[in-house]
């Protein structure tokens, strides 16, 4: 067999750089090494893979035919690496975890740490071999897990990715938050705040692609048919400080939220709106080769309690 993994690894370096100098440096090659290696795999496979677009490498027809089958070989391969690197399947050695902002941030340090304690360690393995965390918003892990760029996602919103197995996983509470000083709380903050007032208020919202956003749309349209803007972050913590500070109001989980409101800064409208819950998800690749560590991870995952 003349195809090798070199060359695919290689393959997919270019496809996603779009030249052969950028690629050889994530594939510590030469320019001339990286080229002469998509030179013998499209020479193998009897096919031009890319279209030649002045210095740019832009994959045609047969490259994007490549690009998914490529994907997943080198991600099976490297699962049949990783699980003989570490024979512990209750650490996370090796795992690449995608994880949407506010699981990221305030569930997986803690899920981490309980993973650590139950495989007998002070501390995740040291060398090229601990986990690796990747956060972004929802739409981009479950594009990572599509392509094969992370094991596992843990996300907060729906995923629309057709090629994902998408398991329901633990249940968030959203709710609605601003400062105490906010006007339309009209100096009262016990009462309940009309609907009418809610919808002419200015909104903190997350980016498109946030599950966050999904989520609160999908919560809140039914009863007040449209937010008005005042902003839109990247992520929740700019949203809450910046609500904090009086630029409007904002929608997010309880668990983001906690420190502002413990001390005052912030304070939790009171609505006829009815309680606001959101479904965390846990998502892999429906051709993903399960690893014993991968495998013992989502079970961990599954049946953890914060």
């Amino acid at each position: 067999m003349r195809l090798t993994l070199r060359q695919l690894q290689i393959f997919l370096a270019i496809a996603q750089s779009g030249t052969t100098t950028a690629a050889a440096e994530t594939v510590s090659l030469s320019q001339s090494a990286t080229s002469a290696a998509l030179n013998e795999l499209e020479s193998g496979l009897a096919t031009s893979l890319f279209d030649r677009v002045g210095k740019r490498l832009v994959l045609n027809d047969n490259g994007r035919l490549l690009l998914p089958q490529a994907s997943q070989i080198l991600d099976a391969a490297n699962t049949i690496e990783q699980q003989f690197l570490d024979q512990n399947a209750t650490s996370g050695a090796g795992l690449r975890i995608g994880a949407s902002t506010t699981i990221g941030i305030y569930l997986l340090p803690a899920i981490m740490a309980a993973l650590n304690t139950m495989s007998n360690k002070s501390q995740t393995t040291s060398g090229a071999h601990h986990p690796n965390v990747t956060i972004a918003n929802t739409g981009d892990i479950a594009l990572a897990v599509s392509n094969f760029e992370v094991d596992i996602g843990l996300i907060e919103g729906p995923c629309h990715q057709a090629d994902l197995t998408v398991e329901p996983w633990i249940s968030d509470e959203l709710i609605i938050v601003c400062t105490p000083h906010h006007p339309v709380l009209a100096g009262k903050p016990s009462d309940k705040v009309p609907l009418k007032a809610l919808r002419s208020a200015n909104w903190l919202l997350r980016e498109a692609g946030s599950g966050t956003r999904e989520a609160v749309e999908h919560a809140l349209l039914p009863h007040l048919h449209h937010l008005q803007p005042a902003g839109e972050f990247g992520n929740s913590e700019a949203i809450k400080y910046a609500a904090a500070e009086g630029l409007g109001i904002a929608c997010l989980s309880r668990r983001v939220v906690a420190d502002l409101l413990s001390i005052g800064r912030l304070v939790e409208m009171k609505t006829s709106i009815p309680k606001l819950e959101r479904r965390f998800y846990l998502i892999h690749h429906q051709h993903k080769m399960l690893s014993a560590r991968l495998a013992y991870f989502l079970d961990f995952c599954r049946h953890w309690t914060a």
